[in-house]
């Protein structure tokens, strides 16, 4: 390993701008058990399933119907 490095000609990771914050949410076991099945069947991060999951709702305007039984 070298003892300097010299970033004055670096170019930027042109993948660094992704507008995506990493964040921490709490998920019941079912829900990460469900993505991780998911993700073993597709190939795909299960956090990324979720991210796509969650973007297809923001996209569609979809609306939680949450009703609570007395």
């Amino acid at each position: 390993m070298r003892d300097d490095y010299y970033f004055t000609n670096a170019i930027k990771n042109p993948y660094s701008d992704r507008l995506k914050k990493q964040i921490t949410i709490c998920l019941d076991d079912t829900v990460i058990a469900y993505f991780k099945e998911m993700a073993d069947q597709t190939g795909m991060p299960y956090q990324n399933i979720i991210n796509y999951y969650l973007l297809d709702c923001v996209k569609n305007n979809k609306q939680m119907k949450i009703s609570f039984s007395d």
